[in-house]
């Protein structure tokens, strides 16, 4: 025990879970924090954006890119609605993300006096966004509760999770201990369930295996290769599980490979997926058999209709299976046909952005990461960009946040330890978060931010043309001269005008190890969606 500030307390409580970053912006309500802070400035940084809302797009990149929980900092009112669609983006994408909150002084909490950056019950909606929140009412929770935050994250589905912090409590002064890490038990797999799921397996002729978010961690990257080696059935990756298993596996397939293999599958095995269509129905399988496992009960109820329901971890089931199955002989030499008929479909459909996604996978190292926007290449980078190492796709799940790539790829630039980072984003989406190349140029962060300009939000005005007759309305941008904005933030810059010339200037980037930004100016595509979307 020790006379100190809460904020003092904080700060090292943060130290001791292994929290060497930041990413937040000072205010009043957080002065007896940055100030603990500041007395931990040789273990603890500080990573200032220029909006707040990069706080938790930022810790959520951090995170995702190197498995270590992102913290991010706002203060009251503004700032916490201004970091929501980061953390929604992060609960969406079931991320390891804590906002530290601030709050008006604890005693005006709810009086609706209007003290300075002050909300309607805040807390309610610092909760939505959250898997488990809390408020010390007195300086000595603080300790507990932040380890305690860190284990919620850690434990069941990893989640965001959320400390508001009145200023009177940060230069609170007490016998503070900033304690120790709560213990977590390592997940196991439940026997019983994983009998089940061998019985159902042995009776299938025509098993395939389909993933989620839940299995990006690396702990599942070579257990998955191996499961699909013994059961000799493919593997589909739904948008968000690119990356569980190397793109280059022989089982590796795309989310729309589904819509052929359930003609003749017996059995859909799922690990870590909310197995649902955008529009909230249970993905058709035909008339396979299906098992769900999800360590989220929620993600095993209606309108999913599983035979199994299996509520654990996805990657300890998987490694009980590894351990208890024999190989066998099941999709054989189809599963060759299944992938060049998959990449031929790709072509087809979307082959002129196909040609930027193979420029830039060619220019980025196999380990490095691919931060994709809501773009018309990103959209097709969704089932055409080969990920070949874990932690190194970020997308933003169902969430759909435009704007949010550059930011969050400055986060994984930071956490990324040394790998190289390129981010795509259209000219709609980086009028969200241009401001940022100013946090890429202060602190030196070799991001690459490959920016395609048509001079439109580009899905609006497919969908205005398409279904609406050319009745065109709000679908139209006026840019900055990017070159222009680029230099004025002291950043590099290229043109690059076709395929060659993108690989050639991303690869250019990465060597220089400075912020960049390419531009690519770009027309109309064809619609990525019928890969993405069945029609019903």
């Amino acid at each position: 025990m020790a006379q100190m500030t809460g904020g003092d307390a904080l700060a090292r409580a943060l130290i001791s879970e292994g929290v060497d970053t930041v990413f937040g912006i000072p205010g009043v309500q957080l002065d007896g924090l940055t100030d603990g802070m500041y007395r931990k400035r040789d273990e603890l940084d500080l990573v200032v954006p220029r909006h707040e809302q990069a706080t938790s797009y930022m810790a959520d990149g951090y995170y995702r890119a190197s498995g270590r929980p992102g913290v991010a900092m706002v203060v009251p009112g503004p700032g916490v609605l201004n970091a929501g669609a980061g953390m929604a983006t992060a609960y969406a994408c079931s991320s390891q993300v804590m906002l530290l909150a601030g709050t008006i002084p604890s005693p005006l909490v709810g009086s609706g006096l209007g003290a300075l950056h002050e909300i309607p019950r805040q807390t309610d909606t610092v909760q939505g966004l959250t898997k488990w929140s809390a408020r010390p009412k007195r300086v000595e929770e603080i300790p507990d509760l932040v380890h305690e935050g860190f284990r919620q994250m850690r434990t069941g589905r990893p989640r965001p999770v959320a400390l508001e912090l009145g200023p009177d409590l940060l230069h609170a002064v007490a016998d503070l201990n900033p304690g120790e890490p709560f213990g977590v038990r390592e997940p196991e797999a439940p026997e019983r369930d994983v009998a089940d799921l061998v019985r159902l397996l042995a009776a299938s002729a025509r098993p395939v295996i389909h993933v989620g978010g839940g299995m990006r961690d690396p702990r599942a990257f070579k257990l998955l290769a191996r499961l699909a080696e013994l059961l000799d059935a493919p593997v589909v990756m739904s948008e968000n599980g690119r990356g569980a298993i190397d793109a280059r596996d022989p089982h590796a397939l795309p989310a729309f490979a589904l819509w052929e293999l359930r003609s003749s599958a017996d059995l859909v095995v799922s690990f870590g997926s909310r197995f649902l269509t955008p529009f909230g129905r249970q993905l058709n399988i035909g008339n396979a058999r299906l098992a769900l496992v999800n360590i989220d009960a929620a993600d095993l109820r209606a309108p999913r209709r599983p035979d199994l329901a299996v509520n654990a971890d996805a990657v300890a089931v998987l490694g009980a299976l590894v351990e208890r199955l024999s190989p066998r002989a099941a999709w054989g030499a189809e599963l060759v046909r299944l992938r060049e008929d998959c990449e031929a479909r790709i072509r087809k459909q979307a082959g002129p952005q196909m040609e930027f996604v193979d420029a830039i996978r060619a220019a980025l190292p196999e380990d490095g990461v691919f931060v994709n926007e809501l773009t018309q290449i990103g959209y097709v980078s969704t089932y055409g960009f080969p990920v070949r190492a874990p932690r190194s796709y970020v997308w933003p799940g169902y969430q759909g946040t435009l704007g949010y790539a550059m930011p969050t790829a400055l986060g994984a630039a930071v956490g990324s330890g040394g790998r190289s980072v390129v981010a795509v984003t259209g000219d709609g989406g980086i009028g969200w978060s241009m401001q940022e190349f100013a946090t890429a140029k202060k602190y030196g962060i070799p991001l690459v931010t490959v920016l395609f300009e048509d001079s439109r939000f580009g899905n609006v005005w497919r969908i205005q043309r398409d279904t609406y007759g050319g009745r065109f309305i709000g679908s139209d941008l006026t840019n900055p001269d990017f070159e222009l904005l680029a230099r004025a933030f002291g950043l590099d810059f290229a043109l690059a005008e076709d395929a060659g010339a993108v690989e050639k200037a991303v690869g250019a980037a990465i060597a220089a190890g400075r912020p960049a930004v390419v531009k690519v100016p770009v027309d109309v595509f064809p619609s990525p969606w019928p890969l993405i979307h069945e029609k019903h």
